[in-house]
């Protein structure tokens, strides 16, 4: 059976070995533009704060499976003890248990204010970015106080606007 491992090393292999054949394939024009001077070439290159956004996503979803995979690794373990099985099911239950708390509060922003957000709950902190160019303090505030409504025990949130 191949292991991780294994499976990044002939990923990336097999990436480097594109990348090479590409470069060896280049026409001597698209090669000469490419080492052309900064000022020749002005290309602006705009993101957009959704793409920012799904960015974020994809980067807490990877960091959620890769612990999922973790602690359904341990409860499926014979040669873990109880004691491993019963944290790595807690720990299990919080991280689904803040997934659910992440996603009402995108809905709630989404609800009340019409923006797009990225949400991630660690512990006793949130963490939100806001889809929006405009950094408005007033607002930050009103979003804090939604989504402190939503808990009895006081939390840290941070509310961070994506320019």
């Amino acid at each position: 059976m191949i292991n991780k491992q294994n499976l990044w090393f002939v990923t990336l292999f097999s990436l480097i070995l594109i990348l090479g054949i590409y470069y060896v394939s280049i026409d001597d024009e698209v090669e000469s533009v490419l080492k052309a001077d900064d000022n020749s070439i002005k290309e602006i290159i705009e993101i957009d704060e959704s793409d920012v956004l799904v960015a974020l996503e994809v980067e807490s979803d990877e960091e959620k499976q890769a612990l999922m995979e973790e602690y359904q690794n341990i409860l499926l373990n014979a040669e873990s003890s109880v004691q491993e099985k019963n944290t790595a099911y807690e720990n299990l239950q919080k991280l689904n248990n803040s997934k659910a708390s992440e996603s009402k509060i995108k809905k709630l922003i989404k609800d009340e204010f019409n923006l797009n957000a990225f949400v991630k709950i660690d512990d006793n902190s949130i963490s939100v970015v806001i889809a929006s160019k405009e950094h408005n303090n007033e607002l930050a505030n009103k979003i804090i106080r939604s989504i402190q409504n939503l808990y009895q025990e006081e939390k840290y949130i941070t509310v961070k606007f994506n320019a």
